[in-house]
């Protein structure tokens, strides 16, 4: 039961402070410092409009702070942002942009890609060919997400840590694999399962291609969300 609103008015009423170091919120009864709820239901929300994308997700959670935490993955993709790819010049390779959802920073403000600016070779120095490509039309399209948990290389730490794909509907999903439409949403949770605070390592990946349910094989229609 999340008792914070109580705590809070108790504290400003006979007067108290809190301490926002994240591993004594459970003994402060309240968890308005942390990063995200314990809750499903107030999972934070991520927005997501481009793919590809990929973010490494890394923290930790556990007593005495949050035992779980829960981010809302919403897509609504509508378009494929990348530099063009497999091109090597005098051993360098092209770069891949991978646009940042997560503002949560207070100390960094997220970069701005200008398409508009430096469009003349300058020095030597010429411009970056960037492609902003719409995706092509695909029936009832989808997308397949990839969980991974990259772990922190300590087995002790890591056997007691899952995370685990739901579904809109708040439902645990099997697999760490998982086909959902291009304009829905998911949940990401990551679980203590110790009395202890853990770090965790995780990457979330988007693929750039969009998939027609109609042409899934058997095998890859068990990822595929109402299946």
């Amino acid at each position: 039961m999340d008792v914070t609103d109580q705590v809070i008015k108790i504290n400003q009423t006979y007067g108290a402070s809190d301490n926002t170091n994240p591993a004594y919120y459970s003994s402060n009864k309240n968890l308005n410092f942390a990063k995200s709820s314990n809750s499903l239901m107030n999972a934070r929300q991520e927005n997501l409009t481009v793919i590809p994308y990929q973010i490494n997700y890394k923290d930790t959670v556990g007593l005495s702070g949050a035992e779980n935490v829960f981010v809302k993955l919403q897509l609504n993709i509508q378009n494929s942002l990348s530099l063009i790819n497999g091109i090597e010049i005098n051993d360098y390779i092209d770069a891949i942009i991978f646009p940042r959802i997560d503002d949560s920073d207070i100390y960094y403000e997220t970069a701005v890609t200008d398409y508009n600016r430096d469009l003349e070779t300058v020095n030597t120095y010429e411009p970056a060919l960037i492609s902003n490509e719409e995706l092509d039309f695909v029936p009832n399209a989808h997308v397949e997400v990839n969980l991974d948990n990259l772990k922190t290389g300590n087995k002790f730490i890591d056997a007691w840590f899952d995370t685990t794909l739901y579904t809109p509907d708040r439902r645990p999903w099997e697999y760490d694999k998982i086909i959902i439409p291009i304009k829905s949403y998911i949940y990401i949770g990551f679980h203590a399962r110790n009395t202890k605070r853990l770090p965790y390592n995780v990457s979330l990946t988007v693929a750039n291609k969009l998939i027609n349910p109609n042409e899934l094989t058997a095998e890859e229609r068990r990822y595929l969300i109402n299946a």
